[in-house]
């Protein structure tokens, strides 16, 4: 092997590891896993310059799942409710998971039933669990902050959830069970409000919402499609409070998400 293409592969695992450290810190994690990236994904690593967020690159579109699996069946009577009030009712004194145990209240969502604009975030916090409410803690004020002066628009007026309804404890990521147990809900939620636009906020929220284990950096800035709905993926708000210089890339994002609602923004908007 030549030189020149020695040069090139260190670059591509350089990016790779780059990415996946990003998505570490972005999950709010202290440490590292003792586990590096998975083989293949090194193998199949792009160069650098294709995954810059800064340099525009326009990785393909992530199509939604094919929904080969009826996930409805899981729960019989879960796709005939056709409120936000019916599902809650519904979900009840959750012990579908062995998160129950720990949560203090269950965290279903918030905001109008007929959002044009749905946030999906990944758990419920410590602050949220306590409240009984979706992002309400630092990266809930910084997320009402993007939706009221950046975009202009009232909290009361999106539709804010996550993709599971009970804090994991020390708030990890949710496990794959824990996932499979609460997204008919959560697929429920979006079919009932029928946003026009969801925003799916951080690294686990979008990969579990299109089943793909694709970078967050390389994913944002891009639409794609989930059940029939835009989707625009963006960082988490926890993320932007411990990287504030990605606000501009959030900026750019919620800019798209607007001309598609086709909202103006206000004169003094900004993240």
């Amino acid at each position: 092997m030549s030189r020149s293409h020695q040069s090139t592969d260190h670059v591509a695992l350089i990016a790779t590891l780059r990415d996946y450290v990003e998505q570490i810190r972005e999950e709010g994690l202290d440490g590292l896993p003792r586990r590096a990236p998975d083989a293949a994904l090194v193998a199949a690593a792009e160069p650098a310059a294709s995954r810059d967020p800064v340099a525009g690159a326009q990785p393909p579109r992530v199509p939604a799942a094919s929904g080969a699996v009826d996930l409805f069946s899981k729960y019989p009577g879960l796709e005939s409710q056709s409120s936000l009030e019916g599902v809650r009712e519904f979900i009840g004194d959750c012990r579908r998971c062995k998160l129950w145990p720990l949560r203090t209240n269950l965290v279903f969502g918030v905001g109008n039933p007929a959002a044009e604009l749905m946030f999906v975030g990944e758990a419920p916090g410590a602050d949220e669990d306590l409240r009984g409410e979706p992002f309400v803690g630092r990266a809930g004020q910084l997320l009402t902050d993007i939706i009221e002066r950046g975009m202009g628009m009232p909290r009361s007026e999106v539709y804010i959830c996550n993709v599971i309804k009970c804090r994991p404890p020390g708030n990890r990521n949710p496990e794959p069970d824990e996932v499979t147990s609460c997204e008919p809900f959560l697929l429920r939620q979006i079919d009932i409000v029928r946003p026009r636009v969801i925003v799916g906020l951080g690294t686990f929220a979008v990969q579990a919402l299109l089943k793909v284990k694709t970078p967050i950096s390389r994913l944002r800035g891009n639409w794609h499609e989930f059940r029939g709905v835009r989707m625009m993926p963006t960082f988490h708000p926890a993320y932007l409070l411990r990287n504030p210089a990605d606000k501009r890339l959030v900026w750019q994002d919620i800019q798209l998400v607007m001309k598609e609602l086709g909202r103006q923004l206000p004169k003094r908007g900004g993240v």
